[in-house]
């Protein structure tokens, strides 16, 4: 719980909606994401095999990012931060994941790039779906 408090408070500004985004900010992101993502999160953003189901060691194989897997299902907030400061830190209670941190690779501008080139990615109805989780998210904070 201090965990999911304490990245309540990191990512104050917004991402914009795929479509206000500029065709350059999309580019830059899908470059820092097929060097930074790619390798387990797929070229296609098609996620790991499997994904689903627990590997041996009893960590989640990574998910995809395209309108299959859950990505999408998450506010802005949340997505930056899961990117940001990796899933265990977030998560917290000693969850165990193979998603790092990149907060000390990227700077929040080349994050929310990778984010908004992911979001691109998505057909409109999925794009107006999770900016509605995005804007219900939003609401709730104090």
């Amino acid at each position: 719980m201090k965990a999911m408090i304490l990245v309540a408070a990191i990512a104050a500004a917004p991402m914009a909606r795929a479509t206000d985004i500029s065709p350059e900010t999309i580019q830059q992101g899908q470059a820092l994401y097929a060097t930074n993502c790619a390798t387990c999160h797929g070229a296609s953003l098609q996620g790991q095999p499997d994904w689903k189901r627990r590997l041996a060691n009893g960590r989640m194989p990574a998910p995809p990012h395209d309108v299959t897997g859950h990505t999408w299902h998450h506010s802005d907030r949340d997505l930056f931060n899961l990117t940001k400061l990796g899933v265990a830190a977030v998560v917290g209670d000693g969850y165990e994941s193979d998603m790092p941190g990149f907060g000390g690779k990227l700077s929040d501008e080349e994050i929310r790039a990778v984010l908004d080139y992911i979001k691109s990615t998505w057909p409109a109805r999925t794009q107006e779906a999770q900016a509605k989780i995005t804007a219900a998210d939003k609401a709730a904070q104090p």
